[in-house]
């Protein structure tokens, strides 16, 4: 709970203030008492305060309320606040009995435009370091979901309440693609997917659900294909959000992979690491969040987000290296290599996406390679686009939220790799190499009239195997604030 205000609350057990690196503390606002600002100062002299590995720093103003005190640097530009909003929420978690904390946001002395925008992404950055999901834990739960209740001592309320609402919707958006990525494989299946996505109908978004009757009959057959294995069904889930001054101005459009689950099919993943295969749903969980965040800050856009949802699994009627699908493009693909599915997935998507709601541009989020791993690593996702706009305006808003992107290049060359002798195009470069590159040429082929696309390997992204600044080890919802940050910047 957050509540806004300008006077210091009677009875918090904390109170935190801003320091710069020349520790020396002067309130210009009036709002601390000369005693205390003389207590503050005192403790800044200290080795302890000195201590430059610390970047936050508390002693105790009588034995019930504490003072935290965050070292910034004197420069704007010179730091990520979400940065130091994580790890002020790490550091808070290692302390019992701390229900209420006055947040004294105007201690920073930067002017009102400055001040806010750093209050908004410290707040995103405290809250996204707070998720933890432990619902299956039956003891020992970690007591890291304690509410506290935080005061924003301000001058500038409204301007800041308005900020941390937007935030607020930012967040939520993240949490929901977290939540999905990290629920077991026996748990979300496609069908729940599909129920949780049904539930943010009430928040003003249209939900249509296409189950394998009506892909059947629109000739998804190359969705329907991986899915061919496993006995539970496959779909495509579309989301609308309407929030255009016109309801018929051209949507923009975000489609997901969502492999619930990937063995890798008929050509079988070795056993190790498999259980981390129930991330390969990333993508999807990406465009779910980033149409709830949408919704929530009521955004001034038109948007649809499709995501194809399906079960990846060997069985006597799946899908077999050597196959040949008809797409609903109407090319055919040949399939070298069952474990090369997800593109088979957004293939689909993506025709139907550009087809029916003939989008301003189109963007794809998918898990899809380890090659785009052995590339850049868990550092940056693979950005491969068809317009230079477009790529510019993703590669700015990354920037923007330090969610980093790098283009790699789309070419003929390396499109004639997934030629067939005996279909339109095979899903993999059989001779090996530049297997990220392909994977896109391939998604390219599935973009029929030209629209603006542009494509994002996440694989290294979706996941994190140990705490990052802004989430703990899992899943940490890459992509949703890069997406929101892109929508307002450029198409608001």
């Amino acid at each position: 709970m957050t509540t806004f205000t300008s006077s210091l609350s009677p009875d918090s057990d904390a109170l935190a203030i801003f320091v710069s690196e020349k520790l020396q503390y002067e309130d210009k606002k009036g709002i601390l008492s000369k005693n205390l600002i003389q207590k503050i100062n005192s403790f800044l002299v200290t080795s302890k305060a000195k201590n430059q590995e610390d970047e936050i720093i508390s002693f105790d103003i009588t034995d019930k309320q504490k003072c935290f005190i965050v070292k910034i640097k004197s420069k704007y530009q010179s730091f990520f606040p979400e940065e130091i909003g994580g790890r002020f929420s790490s550091h808070l978690k290692k302390i019992k009995d701390l229900n209420k904390i006055d947040l004294y946001i105007d201690s920073l002395n930067f002017d009102k435009k400055v001040l806010v925008s750093f209050f908004s992404e410290f707040c995103l950055g405290f809250n996204l370091k707070s998720y933890t999901f432990n619902k299956y834990k039956t003891t020992n739960k970690e007591k890291i979901n304690k509410k506290i209740i935080f005061k924003i001592i301000t001058s500038h309320k409204e301007k800041l309440q308005k900020e941390y609402k937007y935030q607020d919707a930012i967040k939520e958006g993240v949490f929901l693609t977290r939540n999905l990525v990290s629920e077991p494989p026996n748990i979300l299946n496609p069908k729940k997917y599909t129920e949780e996505i049904k539930k943010l109908s009430k928040l003003g978004l249209k939900i249509e659900i296409l189950n394998e009757t009506k892909l059947k009959k629109l000739g998804m057959n190359s969705l329907l294909g991986v899915g061919q294995g496993s006995e539970n069904e496959t779909f495509l889930a579309v989301i609308r959000w309407n929030g255009a001054k016109s309801n018929f101005g051209k949507p923009l459009a975000f489609v997901g992979k969502g492999v619930c689950f990937d063995t890798g099919g008929i050509s079988l993943k070795p056993a190790r690491f498999m259980e981390e295969m129930k991330y390969d749903m990333g993508g999807s969980a990406v465009v779910v969040g980033l149409m709830k965040s949408l919704a929530l800050r009521k955004a001034k856009v038109n948007a649809v987000g499709v995501v194809g949802l399906v079960e990846n699994m060997p069985d006597g009627n799946a899908q077999r290296p050597g196959d040949i699908v008809k797409s609903y493009s109407g090319k055919t693909i040949e399939i070298l290599n069952t474990d090369a599915e997800g593109r088979l997935v957004l293939a689909d998507a993506l025709t139907y996406t550009e087809e029916k709601f003939k989008p301003r541009f189109i963007i794809d989020l998918a898990t899809l390679t380890g090659a785009i791993i052995v590339a850049l690593g868990e550092e940056y996702a693979g950005l491969f686009s068809n317009n230079d706009e477009l790529s510019k305006n993703i590669f700015k808003a990354s920037e923007n939220v330090n969610e980093k992107v790098w283009r790699l290049p789309l070419h003929k060359n390396y499109d004639r790799l997934i030629d067939s002798t005996i279909a339109d195009v095979q899903n993999i470069n059989y001779a090996g190499g530049a297997g990220s590159i392909t994977a896109a040429q391939f998604l390219q082929r599935f973009i029929i009239n030209k629209t603006p696309w542009a494509h994002l390997d996440i694989a290294g992204m979706a996941f994190s195997k140990k705490a990052a600044n802004l989430n703990p080890r899992g899943a940490t919802g890459f992509g949703v604030r890069l997406l929101n940050n892109m929508i307002k910047e450029y198409y608001e």
